[in-house]
Protein backbone atom coordinates (compact mmCIF):
# COMPACT_ATOMS: atom_id res chain seq x y z
CA UNK A 1 0.00 0.00 0.00
CA UNK A 2 1.40 3.20 -0.85
CA UNK A 3 2.72 5.73 2.14
CA UNK A 4 1.92 9.45 2.22
CA UNK A 5 4.10 11.79 0.99
CA UNK A 6 6.64 13.45 2.79
CA UNK A 7 4.71 17.19 2.41
CA UNK A 8 1.55 15.41 4.18
CA UNK A 9 1.53 17.04 7.64
CA UNK A 10 -1.07 14.78 9.66
CA UNK A 11 -3.81 16.85 11.66
CA UNK A 12 -5.40 14.08 13.19
CA UNK A 13 -6.25 11.77 10.04
CA UNK A 14 -9.00 12.68 8.28
CA UNK A 15 -7.73 15.79 6.02
CA UNK A 16 -4.36 14.01 5.48
CA UNK A 17 -5.92 10.78 4.22
CA UNK A 18 -8.55 12.86 2.18
CA UNK A 19 -5.81 14.32 0.50
CA UNK A 20 -3.92 11.02 -0.44
CA UNK A 21 -6.94 9.64 -1.63
CA UNK A 22 -8.05 12.43 -4.12
CA UNK A 23 -4.16 12.15 -5.22
CA UNK A 24 -4.98 8.67 -5.73
CA UNK A 25 -8.25 9.21 -7.75
CA UNK A 26 -6.85 11.57 -9.63
CA UNK A 27 -3.55 10.00 -11.11
CA UNK A 28 -5.65 7.12 -12.28
CA UNK A 29 -8.92 8.86 -13.35
CA UNK A 30 -10.53 6.61 -10.46
CA UNK A 31 -10.05 3.82 -8.09
CA UNK A 32 -12.11 0.76 -7.53
CA UNK A 33 -14.25 0.76 -4.11
CA UNK A 34 -12.31 -1.70 -2.48
CA UNK A 35 -9.25 -0.36 -3.02
CA UNK A 36 -10.46 3.07 -1.27
CA UNK A 37 -12.37 1.46 1.45
CA UNK A 38 -8.82 -0.17 2.05
CA UNK A 39 -7.13 3.34 2.35
CA UNK A 40 -9.62 4.46 4.20
CA UNK A 41 -9.70 1.46 7.01
CA UNK A 42 -6.09 -0.10 6.75
CA UNK A 43 -3.80 2.71 5.08
CA UNK A 44 -0.47 2.18 7.74
CA UNK A 45 -0.19 5.98 8.61
CA UNK A 46 -3.89 6.96 8.83
CA UNK A 47 -6.03 4.44 8.51
CA UNK A 48 -8.67 3.84 10.76
CA UNK A 49 -7.91 0.83 12.21
CA UNK A 50 -4.18 2.45 12.36
CA UNK A 51 -4.77 5.72 13.69
CA UNK A 52 -4.86 6.13 17.36
CA UNK A 53 -8.13 6.71 18.26
CA UNK A 54 -11.06 5.03 20.59
CA UNK A 55 -13.21 2.32 18.38
CA UNK A 56 -14.88 0.34 20.66
CA UNK A 57 -17.39 1.27 23.82
CA UNK A 58 -18.94 4.03 24.87
CA UNK A 59 -16.45 6.60 24.01
CA UNK A 60 -16.30 4.65 20.13
CA UNK A 61 -18.30 4.13 17.68
CA UNK A 62 -19.50 0.84 18.04
CA UNK A 63 -19.87 -2.49 20.46
CA UNK A 64 -18.59 -5.80 20.42
CA UNK A 65 -19.94 -9.00 21.79
CA UNK A 66 -16.92 -9.15 23.96
CA UNK A 67 -17.47 -5.22 25.13
CA UNK A 68 -21.13 -6.07 26.50
CA UNK A 69 -19.47 -8.32 29.16
CA UNK A 70 -17.53 -10.85 30.08
CA UNK A 71 -19.24 -13.83 30.21
CA UNK A 72 -18.90 -13.76 26.28
CA UNK A 73 -15.22 -14.80 25.76
CA UNK A 74 -15.96 -16.96 29.28
CA UNK A 75 -18.32 -19.12 27.26
CA UNK A 76 -16.08 -18.71 23.99
CA UNK A 77 -12.88 -20.30 26.63
CA UNK A 78 -15.55 -23.29 27.57
CA UNK A 79 -15.37 -24.66 23.77
CA UNK A 80 -11.70 -23.66 23.53
CA UNK A 81 -11.50 -26.31 26.66
CA UNK A 82 -13.04 -28.96 24.42
CA UNK A 83 -10.68 -28.01 21.60
CA UNK A 84 -7.66 -28.43 23.46
CA UNK A 85 -9.09 -31.61 24.57
CA UNK A 86 -9.62 -33.27 21.30
CA UNK A 87 -6.18 -32.19 20.24
CA UNK A 88 -4.82 -34.52 22.81
CA UNK A 89 -4.02 -31.85 25.78
CA UNK A 90 -0.29 -31.06 24.47
CA UNK A 91 0.86 -27.27 23.34
CA UNK A 92 -2.38 -25.45 22.05
CA UNK A 93 -2.37 -22.34 20.51
CA UNK A 94 -4.49 -20.22 20.04
CA UNK A 95 -4.43 -16.99 17.64
CA UNK A 96 -6.61 -13.95 17.48
CA UNK A 97 -6.79 -11.58 14.54
CA UNK A 98 -8.41 -8.33 15.49
CA UNK A 99 -8.04 -8.54 18.46
CA UNK A 100 -9.42 -4.96 19.07
CA UNK A 101 -8.18 -3.45 22.70
CA UNK A 102 -7.93 -7.37 24.06
CA UNK A 103 -11.13 -7.58 26.16
CA UNK A 104 -12.11 -11.19 24.78
CA UNK A 105 -8.50 -12.40 25.06
CA UNK A 106 -8.68 -11.14 28.78
CA UNK A 107 -11.57 -12.55 29.17
CA UNK A 108 -10.30 -15.81 27.27
CA UNK A 109 -7.46 -16.24 29.62
CA UNK A 110 -9.14 -15.32 32.78
CA UNK A 111 -11.50 -18.17 32.73
CA UNK A 112 -9.06 -20.24 31.81
CA UNK A 113 -6.42 -19.49 34.40
CA UNK A 114 -10.05 -20.23 36.93
CA UNK A 115 -11.30 -22.98 35.60
CA UNK A 116 -8.61 -24.73 33.26
CA UNK A 117 -5.50 -24.11 34.70
CA UNK A 118 -4.09 -26.64 33.18
CA UNK A 119 -4.70 -25.94 30.04
CA UNK A 120 -3.77 -22.18 30.89
CA UNK A 121 -0.03 -23.55 30.94
CA UNK A 122 0.52 -25.50 27.62
CA UNK A 123 -1.25 -22.37 26.20
CA UNK A 124 0.48 -20.23 23.63
CA UNK A 125 -1.98 -17.14 22.80
CA UNK A 126 -1.08 -15.46 19.89
CA UNK A 127 -2.53 -11.72 18.81
CA UNK A 128 -2.23 -10.82 14.68
CA UNK A 129 -2.60 -6.85 15.33
CA UNK A 130 -1.96 -4.23 12.69
CA UNK A 131 -2.04 -1.23 14.77
CA UNK A 132 0.68 -0.01 17.01
CA UNK A 133 -1.74 1.89 19.08
CA UNK A 134 -4.39 -1.04 19.92
CA UNK A 135 -0.85 -3.25 20.40
CA UNK A 136 -0.21 -1.46 23.64
CA UNK A 137 -3.76 -1.23 24.34
CA UNK A 138 -3.69 -4.91 24.15
CA UNK A 139 0.05 -4.95 26.18
CA UNK A 140 -1.75 -3.30 29.38
CA UNK A 141 -4.68 -5.10 29.34
CA UNK A 142 -2.77 -8.17 29.27
CA UNK A 143 0.07 -7.47 31.46
CA UNK A 144 -1.26 -10.35 33.69
CA UNK A 145 -0.82 -13.04 31.41
CA UNK A 146 2.37 -11.51 29.51
CA UNK A 147 3.65 -15.18 30.11
CA UNK A 148 1.58 -16.62 27.56
CA UNK A 149 1.02 -13.90 24.93
CA UNK A 150 2.57 -12.86 22.13
CA UNK A 151 2.41 -10.91 19.28
CA UNK A 152 3.03 -11.83 15.43
CA UNK A 153 2.53 -10.27 11.97
CA UNK A 154 0.08 -12.66 9.94
CA UNK A 155 2.76 -14.14 7.54
CA UNK A 156 4.96 -15.16 10.26
CA UNK A 157 2.00 -17.54 11.87
CA UNK A 158 2.46 -21.07 11.00
CA UNK A 159 2.27 -24.36 11.58
CA UNK A 160 -0.66 -24.03 14.15
CA UNK A 161 -2.07 -26.70 15.87
CA UNK A 162 -5.01 -25.16 17.95
CA UNK A 163 -7.40 -22.66 17.86
CA UNK A 164 -7.64 -19.46 14.44
CA UNK A 165 -10.23 -17.05 16.63
CA UNK A 166 -11.69 -13.76 15.57
CA UNK A 167 -14.51 -11.84 16.51
CA UNK A 168 -16.21 -9.08 13.76
CA UNK A 169 -13.17 -9.61 11.95
CA UNK A 170 -14.18 -10.47 8.29
CA UNK A 171 -17.16 -7.46 8.67
CA UNK A 172 -14.23 -5.13 8.13
CA UNK A 173 -12.41 -6.63 5.26
CA UNK A 174 -12.18 -4.03 2.21
CA UNK A 175 -15.13 -5.02 -0.38
CA UNK A 176 -15.91 -4.46 -4.12
CA UNK A 177 -19.13 -3.16 -4.56
CA UNK A 178 -20.86 -4.33 -7.52
CA UNK A 179 -24.36 -3.41 -9.59
CA UNK A 180 -26.63 -5.89 -11.73
CA UNK A 181 -27.64 -3.60 -14.97
CA UNK A 182 -28.87 -5.09 -18.51
CA UNK A 183 -28.07 -8.75 -17.28
CA UNK A 184 -24.16 -7.95 -16.63
CA UNK A 185 -22.43 -7.20 -13.65
CA UNK A 186 -20.66 -3.15 -13.19
CA UNK A 187 -18.21 -2.64 -10.40
CA UNK A 188 -18.47 0.52 -8.26
CA UNK A 189 -15.55 3.75 -8.93
CA UNK A 190 -14.70 6.30 -6.57
CA UNK A 191 -13.91 9.41 -8.16
CA UNK A 192 -13.90 13.30 -8.06
CA UNK A 193 -16.39 15.62 -9.86
CA UNK A 194 -16.69 18.67 -9.68
CA UNK A 195 -14.36 18.50 -6.22
CA UNK A 196 -17.03 16.18 -4.60
CA UNK A 197 -15.94 12.39 -3.92
CA UNK A 198 -18.45 10.17 -5.16
CA UNK A 199 -18.94 6.90 -7.57
CA UNK A 200 -19.46 5.70 -11.26
CA UNK A 201 -20.13 2.09 -12.55
CA UNK A 202 -17.48 0.72 -14.62
CA UNK A 203 -16.58 -2.54 -16.44
CA UNK A 204 -15.28 -5.04 -13.68
CA UNK A 205 -11.34 -5.30 -12.87
CA UNK A 206 -11.18 -8.86 -12.36
CA UNK A 207 -13.01 -12.06 -13.74
CA UNK A 208 -13.10 -13.36 -9.67
CA UNK A 209 -15.97 -11.17 -9.15
CA UNK A 210 -18.25 -13.13 -11.53
CA UNK A 211 -16.28 -16.50 -10.87
CA UNK A 212 -17.37 -15.47 -7.24
CA UNK A 213 -21.38 -15.49 -8.14
CA UNK A 214 -20.60 -18.64 -10.55
CA UNK A 215 -19.11 -20.70 -7.51
CA UNK A 216 -21.90 -19.36 -5.14
CA UNK A 217 -24.49 -20.18 -7.30
CA UNK A 218 -26.17 -17.08 -6.46
CA UNK A 219 -25.62 -13.66 -7.43
CA UNK A 220 -27.55 -9.98 -7.49
CA UNK A 221 -30.49 -9.54 -9.32
CA UNK A 222 -31.03 -7.13 -12.38
CA UNK A 223 -30.86 -3.17 -10.43
CA UNK A 224 -29.63 -4.59 -7.10
CA UNK A 225 -26.07 -3.72 -5.32
CA UNK A 226 -24.18 -5.87 -3.39
CA UNK A 227 -20.39 -6.58 -1.95
CA UNK A 228 -18.19 -9.06 -3.01
CA UNK A 229 -15.41 -9.71 -0.35
CA UNK A 230 -12.43 -11.01 -2.38
CA UNK A 231 -10.10 -10.29 0.95
CA UNK A 232 -12.56 -13.00 2.91
CA UNK A 233 -11.30 -15.49 0.36
CA UNK A 234 -7.95 -14.82 0.61
CA UNK A 235 -7.77 -14.78 4.48
CA UNK A 236 -9.91 -18.48 4.52
CA UNK A 237 -7.55 -19.84 2.12
CA UNK A 238 -4.26 -18.73 4.05
CA UNK A 239 -5.96 -19.53 7.51
CA UNK A 240 -6.15 -23.20 6.30
CA UNK A 241 -2.63 -23.32 4.76
CA UNK A 242 -1.71 -22.18 8.36
CA UNK A 243 -3.86 -24.25 10.81
CA UNK A 244 -1.79 -27.68 10.69
CA UNK A 245 -4.09 -29.14 12.74
CA UNK A 246 -7.48 -27.81 15.15
CA UNK A 247 -10.03 -25.24 14.42
CA UNK A 248 -11.42 -22.11 12.97
CA UNK A 249 -13.53 -20.01 14.66
CA UNK A 250 -15.41 -17.03 13.17
CA UNK A 251 -17.81 -14.95 15.25
CA UNK A 252 -19.32 -12.17 13.07
CA UNK A 253 -22.89 -11.22 11.27
CA UNK A 254 -23.71 -12.27 8.30
CA UNK A 255 -25.73 -14.38 5.83
CA UNK A 256 -25.18 -17.51 4.03
CA UNK A 257 -24.93 -16.44 0.24
CA UNK A 258 -28.71 -16.71 -0.78
CA UNK A 259 -30.10 -14.68 2.23
CA UNK A 260 -27.07 -12.14 1.58
CA UNK A 261 -28.10 -11.91 -1.74
CA UNK A 262 -31.42 -12.55 -2.00
CA UNK A 263 -33.84 -9.81 -4.33
CA UNK A 264 -35.15 -7.59 -1.49
CA UNK A 265 -31.50 -7.10 -0.33
CA UNK A 266 -31.45 -3.90 -2.91
CA UNK A 267 -28.68 -2.01 -1.84
CA UNK A 268 -26.50 -4.61 -0.16
CA UNK A 269 -25.51 -3.84 3.19
CA UNK A 270 -22.70 -1.56 3.24
CA UNK A 271 -23.07 0.49 6.74
CA UNK A 272 -20.64 3.07 8.52
CA UNK A 273 -20.25 3.50 11.86
CA UNK A 274 -19.41 6.99 13.72
CA UNK A 275 -20.09 7.68 17.31
CA UNK A 276 -22.56 5.01 17.45
CA UNK A 277 -24.59 6.55 14.49
CA UNK A 278 -24.90 4.15 11.60
CA UNK A 279 -24.61 5.83 8.08
CA UNK A 280 -24.87 4.70 4.23
CA UNK A 281 -22.64 7.59 3.73
CA UNK A 282 -18.56 6.14 2.89
CA UNK A 283 -17.77 9.41 1.55
CA UNK A 284 -17.70 11.32 4.81
CA UNK A 285 -15.66 11.04 7.91
CA UNK A 286 -12.80 9.63 5.66
CA UNK A 287 -10.89 7.81 8.08
CA UNK A 288 -12.65 8.67 10.81
CA UNK A 289 -15.42 6.18 10.68
CA UNK A 290 -15.63 2.51 10.64
CA UNK A 291 -17.00 0.92 7.03
CA UNK A 292 -18.10 -2.85 7.16
CA UNK A 293 -20.87 -4.77 5.53
CA UNK A 294 -22.28 -8.44 5.99
CA UNK A 295 -20.36 -11.50 6.17
CA UNK A 296 -20.77 -14.04 3.33
CA UNK A 297 -20.76 -17.27 5.31
CA UNK A 298 -21.30 -19.56 2.03
CA UNK A 299 -17.64 -17.82 0.76
CA UNK A 300 -15.82 -18.57 4.03
CA UNK A 301 -17.25 -22.27 4.37
CA UNK A 302 -16.52 -23.09 0.32
CA UNK A 303 -13.20 -21.56 0.43
CA UNK A 304 -12.12 -23.52 3.43
CA UNK A 305 -13.27 -26.74 2.01
CA UNK A 306 -11.37 -26.08 -0.96
CA UNK A 307 -8.45 -25.21 1.43
CA UNK A 308 -9.22 -28.56 3.35
CA UNK A 309 -11.29 -27.60 6.25
CA UNK A 310 -14.69 -29.08 7.83
CA UNK A 311 -17.46 -27.46 8.97
CA UNK A 312 -18.11 -28.51 12.11
CA UNK A 313 -20.80 -26.32 13.13
CA UNK A 314 -22.56 -23.06 11.52
CA UNK A 315 -25.50 -21.06 13.91
CA UNK A 316 -26.74 -17.89 14.95
CA UNK A 317 -25.07 -16.89 18.14
CA UNK A 318 -27.56 -17.09 20.33
CA UNK A 319 -27.85 -20.92 19.92
CA UNK A 320 -23.85 -20.97 20.44
CA UNK A 321 -23.92 -19.15 23.73
CA UNK A 322 -27.22 -21.08 25.32
CA UNK A 323 -25.40 -24.48 24.25
CA UNK A 324 -22.18 -23.55 26.03
CA UNK A 325 -23.88 -22.29 29.16
CA UNK A 326 -25.06 -18.96 28.65
CA UNK A 327 -29.10 -19.21 30.54
CA UNK A 328 -27.06 -21.40 33.45
CA UNK A 329 -24.08 -18.30 33.49
CA UNK A 330 -26.99 -15.89 33.61
CA UNK A 331 -28.72 -17.59 36.45
CA UNK A 332 -25.91 -18.07 38.57
CA UNK A 333 -24.51 -14.15 38.61
CA UNK A 334 -27.99 -12.80 39.07
CA UNK A 335 -27.75 -15.06 42.15
CA UNK A 336 -24.60 -13.61 43.02
CA UNK A 337 -26.15 -9.48 42.71
CA UNK A 338 -27.64 -8.70 46.04
CA UNK A 339 -29.45 -5.30 44.36
CA UNK A 340 -32.34 -6.49 42.07
CA UNK A 341 -31.98 -3.22 40.16
CA UNK A 342 -28.73 -4.30 39.56
CA UNK A 343 -29.90 -7.93 38.72
CA UNK A 344 -32.49 -6.81 36.28
CA UNK A 345 -29.74 -4.36 34.73
CA UNK A 346 -27.90 -7.49 34.06
CA UNK A 347 -30.10 -9.62 32.67
CA UNK A 348 -30.99 -6.49 30.39
CA UNK A 349 -27.57 -6.17 29.14
CA UNK A 350 -26.63 -10.13 28.78
CA UNK A 351 -29.83 -10.43 26.80
CA UNK A 352 -28.41 -8.38 24.24
CA UNK A 353 -26.18 -11.27 23.34
CA UNK A 354 -28.88 -13.56 22.54
CA UNK A 355 -31.92 -11.65 21.75
CA UNK A 356 -32.81 -11.66 17.61
CA UNK A 357 -34.42 -8.36 17.40
CA UNK A 358 -32.42 -5.23 18.34
CA UNK A 359 -29.65 -7.62 19.96
CA UNK A 360 -26.94 -9.56 18.68
CA UNK A 361 -28.11 -13.15 18.93
CA UNK A 362 -29.48 -13.81 15.48
CA UNK A 363 -28.16 -11.70 12.48
CA UNK A 364 -24.44 -12.64 14.54
CA UNK A 365 -23.36 -15.85 13.61
CA UNK A 366 -20.57 -18.61 14.56
CA UNK A 367 -19.01 -21.34 11.96
CA UNK A 368 -16.33 -23.56 13.13
CA UNK A 369 -14.49 -25.13 10.61
CA UNK A 370 -11.95 -28.04 11.54
CA UNK A 371 -8.86 -29.37 10.15
CA UNK A 372 -7.57 -33.15 10.88
CA UNK A 373 -9.64 -33.94 13.48
CA UNK A 374 -12.23 -36.88 14.11
CA UNK A 375 -15.87 -35.70 13.88
CA UNK A 376 -17.01 -35.00 17.62
CA UNK A 377 -19.98 -33.23 19.22
CA UNK A 378 -18.98 -29.75 20.29
CA UNK A 379 -20.45 -28.44 23.80
CA UNK A 380 -22.27 -25.61 21.36
CA UNK A 381 -24.22 -27.89 19.53
CA UNK A 382 -26.46 -28.96 22.75
CA UNK A 383 -29.90 -28.64 21.82
CA UNK A 384 -32.39 -25.68 23.40
CA UNK A 385 -34.51 -28.78 24.54
CA UNK A 386 -31.83 -30.24 26.48
CA UNK A 387 -32.14 -27.10 28.90
CA UNK A 388 -34.16 -27.53 31.74
CA UNK A 389 -37.38 -25.42 30.93
CA UNK A 390 -37.18 -24.08 34.39
CA UNK A 391 -33.92 -22.52 33.34
CA UNK A 392 -35.53 -20.96 30.46
CA UNK A 393 -38.57 -19.91 31.95
CA UNK A 394 -36.37 -17.20 34.30
CA UNK A 395 -34.69 -16.03 31.66
CA UNK A 396 -37.84 -14.34 30.42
Amino acid sequence: MPILEPDFVPSGNAQPLEAFIRQEIAKRGGIPFAEYMQHCLYHPQFGYYVYPRQRIGSKGDFFTSSSVHRLFGRLIATQLVQFWQLLGEDVFTIVEQGAGEGELALDILDALVDNAPEMYHKLRYVIVEISPDNRQRQADKLSAHSAVVSWQDFSQVDGVVGCFLSNELVDAFAVSLVEKHDDKLQEVFVVEKNGVITEELRQPTTDKISQHFAKLGVAPVEGNRAEVCLFAADWMRQVAEKLERGFVLTVDYGYPAAELYAPFRQHGTLLCYHQHQANDNPYQNIGCQDITSHVDFTLLQKNGADAGLDVTYFAEQYRFLIGLGFVEELLRLQAQEADERKAMALRMTLKNLIMPDGGMGETFKVLIQSKNIVSSQLLCARKLQDIPLDSIAALM
